[in-house]
């Protein structure tokens, strides 16, 4: 059974940095690709990056230019540094594994809270 661990969330003010980690267990970790998901109180959750086994990353508009994903092989960890935080990027924050061989799957790790203040 996938797991996924994360860490890294909390309080910042606006302009800081985070990094957030999100280290994956249980099955083969090239088979899925992996992404960030956020949702703020009152909104749905919404796509933030992903990142393929071949490092390739995809970013939501509202965070290009300020987060970037990457990913380590060896430790099955992947990371999302986020720069030049701001208010409205206040919210929990979900490491997400999508398995793209085989049987479909999609895992979901326990969210890291990430507060940006004013």
């Amino acid at each position: 059974q996938v797991q996924l661990v994360e860490s890294g969330g909390g309080l910042v003010q606006a302009g800081g940095s985070l990094r957030l980690s999100c280290t994956f267990s249980g099955d083969i970790f090239t088979g899925y690709l992996m992404g960030y998901y956020r949702q703020a109180p009152g909104k749905q959750r919404e796509l933030v990056a992903t990142i393929n086994r071949y490092s390739t990353t995809n970013y939501a508009d509202f965070v290009k230019g300020r987060f970037t994903m990457s990913r380590d092989g060896g430790k099955k960890t992947v990371y999302l540094q986020m720069n030049n935080l701001k208010p409205e990027d206040t919210a929990v924050y979900y490491c997400n594994a999508e398995r793209i061989v085989g049987l479909k799957g999609t895992f979901w790790g326990q969210g890291t809270q990430v507060t940006v203040s004013s």
